[in-house]
């Protein structure tokens, strides 16, 4: 048995496995931010309601962890940010633990159950935000790492659209500005559509007009595809994945994951006569998919 969490800034959510493809949520705790001995016990009582003693524990978590240094950083709970995490909870815990970045973990998730099975590099995208490595199987991240973080580096176009329109280089959080982070996600839709129309409108609205005819909206489309999918083509390009399995709030919106595959598509070297930017199929609990297949080995296959 492993107990596999799945933590971020809100809720730490756990479950018992036996095996990848059987998941057993357990109750759900919010997460302690501020106070690391609060934030063990919030785990200890997950571990309580497993009913036994795991092997290991298998996390999933915002943050990412310095293969040299094994620390974590972890802006959205600032109690474990620069901490040696694993020896840490391995110390208060008494169990092995193997620790993976959510973006990984949803990557590991789809290429073992999910939208990449069968494939052999799999890019697992966040749209704008992140992503994950897995080749023949194996995180490549599995010992920590920023591989796949393509929402971070300054590589938004200046000018995106047909025709063209400037785009501001949006500081971005990191403390670089013009990363895909600033434009690539729901809030960066949001954010393009008040730059290019001067109007505050919801991403799922912005969607919604778009497809019922909206100039405006499908103008914001327009200027989004195109900022988004070359940086997601050059990552393409450079690990040679043969599937692009798409999370995140607007992996929700079909019919914008069929634009940007479009796009992506004509901008890759290699030639798909198949849908290659597609919508993930773990839709429930991927975080915990993910962390029980990290538990099992780190790898989906």
């Amino acid at each position: 048995m492993i107990v596999c969490f799945d933590i971020g800034g809100s809720a730490i959510k756990g479950a018992i496995t036996h095996s990848p493809e059987r998941i057993f949520p357990l109750p759900r705790r919010a997460t302690p931010l501020t106070d690391f001995g609060r934030f063990v016990e919030a785990m200890e009582s997950v571990l309580d309601e497993a009913g036994g003693l795991p092997e290991r524990v298998a996390i999933s978590i915002t943050g990412v962890i310095d293969p040299e240094t094994r620390r974590i950083k972890c802006a959205n709970i600032p109690c474990i940010d620069g901490r040696e995490l694993v020896a840490e909870l391995e110390a208060a815990l008494h169990l092995p633990v193997v620790i993976a970045n959510d973006a990984d973990c949803f990557a590991l998730a789809e290429a073992g159950v999910g939208a990449g099975r069968g494939h052999r590099i799999v890019f697992g995208a966040i749209l704008g935000v992140g992503g994950g490595l897995v080749i023949d199987g194996r995180l490549i991240n599995a010992d920590g790492g920023f591989a796949g973080e393509w929402g971070h580096g300054p590589a938004v176009a200046a000018a995106a659209g047909h025709p063209p329109i400037a785009i501001p280089a949006f500081p971005c959080g990191c403390g670089q500005s013009r990363c895909v982070d600033t434009v690539g996600g729901a809030r960066g839709l949001e954010r393009l559509h008040e730059t290019v129309h001067g109007k505050a409108l919801s991403s799922h609205d912005i969607i919604e007009g778009w497809q019922n005819g909206n100039a405006e909206a499908a103008r914001t489309i327009d200027v989004f595809v195109d900022l988004v999918s070359s940086p997601l083509a050059l990552v393409i390009n450079i690990t040679g994945a043969t599937i692009v399995p798409v999370g995140g709030g607007l992996s929700n919106a079909e019919a914008l994951l069929a634009e940007i595959d479009r796009a992506v598509r004509a901008r890759i070297l290699r030639r798909f006569d198949r849908p290659l930017v597609v919508r993930g199929e773990c839709r429930v609990e991927p975080g915990l998919i993910g962390a029980a297949l990290l538990g099992f080995g780190g790898r989906s296959a």
